[in-house]
């Protein structure tokens, strides 16, 4: 709920693909200037160059927090999570998974407690363990294996109101997993990739092989050939040879 990695990265250091020092961006907020080659980096996969250094922007550590749990199903959680949403919460992470929508605020003590009152919920005790192993994805949810080779673990990032996928319920009713406020859908399913991305890309987004053995177009939802050719540009110029994590982001990039 902070934003994504990309906004935190402030500069770095790295080495491209022909051996050459590279500096982007600066070590504090004011100083980063020029192309934001620096945030390029984050989802780059090492592809683009070798990272030797990294300035990040931090935030202090909120004074109060509280996780609270309710029992909904699929469909009223992703409509709860919309909901607040809406509203000045101090919220700062949901999860849903089997029937459990977790909720946890982040703040100034008052505004927790005020929040709390609102929304009710049961208080989940040893929430910062809770956190953690998602965060992790250390939870049994992400180490499930399945005796058929056809099922993969699918991240689907779409708009976060967006009903309940038809796909999700091919398998178990535990085969999914629900972050950020519904944007974030981890799914265990046997359907095609082809299936799974046209979902996401219905649903305004995108789905990513997470575990799994790939398809033939590989991990990633295929680029447009436009985008497809930036890449490739980007690529050229930061490793020419083609020496770093080929194949990692894409087949023959």
């Amino acid at each position: 709920y902070a934003g994504a990695a990309r906004d935190f990265v402030l500069g770095v250091r790295m080495i491209d693909g022909t051996g050459q020092p590279l500096r982007f961006g600066g070590q504090v907020i004011k100083n980063v200037a020029g192309y934001d080659v620096s945030r390029l980096m984050v989802g780059a996969l090492g592809t683009l160059g070798f990272l030797t250094e990294v300035s990040l922007k931090v935030l202090p550590k909120p004074v109060t927090e509280v996780s609270l749990q309710f029992e909904l199903d699929e469909a009223a959680a992703i409509l709860k999570m919309n909901q607040w949403a809406g509203q000045p919460l101090p919220l700062s992470a949901t999860s849903w998974h089997a029937g459990l929508l977790t909720a946890r605020l982040s703040g100034a003590a008052s505004a927790v407690q005020t929040a709390q009152s609102r929304i009710g919920g049961e208080t989940l005790k040893d929430a910062s363990a809770f956190w953690q192993r998602l965060r992790d994805q250390t939870t049994p949810f992400f180490n499930k294996r399945s005796s058929a080779s056809t099922h993969g673990l699918w991240r689907l990032a779409v708009n976060p109101a967006t009903p309940p996928l038809a796909v999700s319920n091919r398998l178990a009713a535990d085969a999914q997993w629900i972050e950020w406020g519904g944007a974030v859908r981890w799914l265990i399913s046997d359907q095609p990739a082809a299936t799974l991305r046209e979902a996401a890309r219905t649903a305004g987004g995108h789905a990513t092989l997470f575990r799994g053995d790939a398809p033939v177009d590989g991990v990633f939802t295929p680029l447009a050939p436009a985008l497809l050719a930036l890449h490739r540009n980007l690529k050229q110029r930061f490793d020419p040879k083609g020496i770093l994590n080929h194949g990692r982001l894409y087949p023959n990039f």
